[in-house]
């Protein structure tokens, strides 16, 4: 009895081969693609709120941390796509004077970090990102047990949201996430359209803790 040629079948598996890594290096040329960004081409932004005295507590020797007294800071202003977000989209100088943020972002360095990173992708010049930055912060009103807290509590992150939506009636809490490490408060993200008009967030991961510890503000009078 002849035996059954094995040609066409080697034939067939090179072809799925060669088809899957063309599939391969098309998905890591979207990938790349995807990371990489294009100036002003995102979604929404999202402003990072970061609770130092959490920060804090794992990084002393940060310039924000010397004197204890700031409770939410600036992270970033982030472009965001729905799922993802852009990054490092171009080299475009970033502020001659980072100082001069000091007072929302306490850190040269991470005004720096931010410029590059993200600002870059906002279509935005430095000086145009970093006054939207600025707008961005002032328009959302801190609840009054967050401000500057000098005793540790615990809340649910729903009612930590609740209390943000009370303090500002424009947002919602779909337009929120708070984040948490450790069953404690680390910050949390506001969502805003193009237009710093509040929006909901998408593709954020909240804090699934059932209570969060509010770490206190150190240096608070």
């Amino acid at each position: 009895m002849m035996k059954r040629s094995r040609a066409p079948i080697a034939l067939v598996l090179l072809f799925l081969l060669i088809a899957a890594g063309v599939l391969l290096g098309s998905n890591r040329h979207r990938q790349r693609q995807h990371a990489t960004g294009q100036p002003g081409a995102f979604d929404y932004y999202v402003l990072a709120l970061s609770w130092s005295p959490e920060f804090c507590h794992s990084h002393p020797t940060k310039a924000e941390c010397a004197s204890g007294k700031f409770g939410f800071v600036v992270h970033g202003l982030w472009p965001q796509y729905a799922e993802r977000y852009p990054e490092n989209c171009s080299t475009a100088p970033g502020l001659s004077d980072p100082s001069r943020m000091a007072d929302i972002m306490s850190d040269t360095g991470l005004v720096a970090h931010e410029w590059t990173t993200h600002g870059t992708c906002s279509g935005l010049d430095a000086d145009s990102y970093f006054k939207l930055v600025r707008r961005a912060f002032e328009s959302v009103k801190v609840p009054g047990r967050l401000a500057t807290p000098k005793q540790g509590f615990s809340i649910t992150p729903q009612e930590l949201k609740k209390e943000f939506v009370a303090a500002n009636p424009r947002l919602n809490a779909e337009g929120l996430a708070v984040s948490c490490g450790n069953n404690y408060l680390t910050g949390i993200d506001v969502c805003f359209d193009k237009q710093l008009q509040p929006r909901a967030c998408e593709g954020l991961r909240d804090c699934r803790a059932n209570r969060i510890k509010v770490a206190p503000v150190r240096g608070a009078e």
